[in-house]
């Protein structure tokens, strides 16, 4: 479970093994056992001894900002890269094997992006006709970068990139004319927002990044080595690598919300400059939203896992991936 203080005013403190929120409305105790994070959203406040709490039981504590994007974090000393897990994970980034990896990464978000269309087809021939003529558009930027060649990924990076964000946009086009048209958007938008749709995407994509970076600590995998984004100085830049594997199921609860007309004006504000920010109720909707979807047991090729734990298995192999490398050196 996840602790979220999301309200201005809101406290969290220590009361023996549990923790206290506290609110304008009252306080509540919540025992420290099954908690698996604390996330905490400016305006909100945590004391010290509900931090040593967290620490004693393994429990990271996040700071988000308002768009969702993790800009601090607390851990337990357990958690860190080992030496062979590091230097492998630097000789991978520099070899034939990163750029065999990020391919299959791309790979797999561009299908998954086709199967979220799939999933929108509807009785309008003329729409399923969209979708059809994008997913083939789809599958001709996946052809081309199935076909590059290189022996490190720098050889080819910009291609890579050109060919996965051209992708992209055609997935965002055709998403968005499925979607109520009050709420249809001009382009992706990041920092910020400039309508309610980008706004929820990119807290629910912060929301993920912080899940992501959790998990390849605890396996002992550096985030700040990356493969494709490697030129961001002093930011996790692995965790953007392998978000594009599970952007999609961002993308799924978001599309979902927006296409039960559920967005009020509640759920946003808009700035003088015309950016769009998440109130705390639609940051709550959303954060509840997502944590149930990956919370969610799922089969995949036979085996029933929570979309949480696929993450954090697919962490714990790219670090035996990394630790292989370095023994091969």
């Amino acid at each position: 479970m996840e602790l979220v203080l999301n309200t201005f005013g809101t406290s969290l403190n220590r009361d023996s093994e549990g923790f206290v929120i506290s609110t304008a409305e009252g306080r509540q105790r919540i025992p420290a056992e099954g908690i698996t994070s604390i996330r905490i959203s400016r305006g909100a406040q945590i004391t010290s001894d509900a931090v040593m709490l967290a620490v004693e039981r393994e429990i990271e504590v996040l700071f988000m900002d308002k768009s969702g994007q993790v800009i601090g974090r607390i851990w337990s000393p357990k958690y860190g890269s080992i030496s062979t897990i590091r230097k492998g994970q630097l000789a991978f980034s520099f070899s034939k094997k990163a750029l065999d990896w990020i391919k299959e990464v791309i790979r797999q978000k561009i299908e998954n992006q086709q199967a979220l269309l799939l999933m929108m087809r509807t009785e309008s021939s003329e729409l399923n006709s969209v979708i059809t003529k994008a997913i083939g558009k789809m599958d001709d930027h996946r052809r081309k970068i199935a076909a590059l060649e290189g022996e490190i990924v720098n050889d080819v990076a910009s291609q890579l990139r050109g060919w996965e964000g051209q992708a992209s946009k055609v997935y965002f086009d055709t998403v968005n004319l499925f979607l109520p048209e009050s709420l249809r958007f001009d382009s992706r938008t990041q920092h910020p927002a400039m309508d309610v749709v980008n706004a929820l995407l990119n807290y629910g994509y912060g929301l993920l990044y912080g899940k992501i970076e959790g998990a390849l600590i605890k396996a002992g995998v550096d985030p700040y080595i990356g493969i494709l984004h490697r030129d961001d100085y002093n930011r996790p830049v692995l965790v953007y690598d392998v978000i594009e594997l599970y952007r999609v199921w961002v993308d799924y609860v978001v599309f979902t919300l927006v296409s039960q007309n559920s967005i009020t004006d509640d759920y946003y504000s808009v700035r003088e400059d015309g950016s769009y920010w998440l109130e705390p109720l639609g940051r709550r909707i959303l954060i509840q939203s997502i944590n149930d979807y990956l919370e969610e047991v799922t089969t995949v090729k036979g085996v029933s896992r929570s979309r949480n734990t696929q993450i954090f298995l697919y962490c714990q192999n790219l670090a035996q991936q990394f630790k292989k490398m370095e023994v091969e050196l």
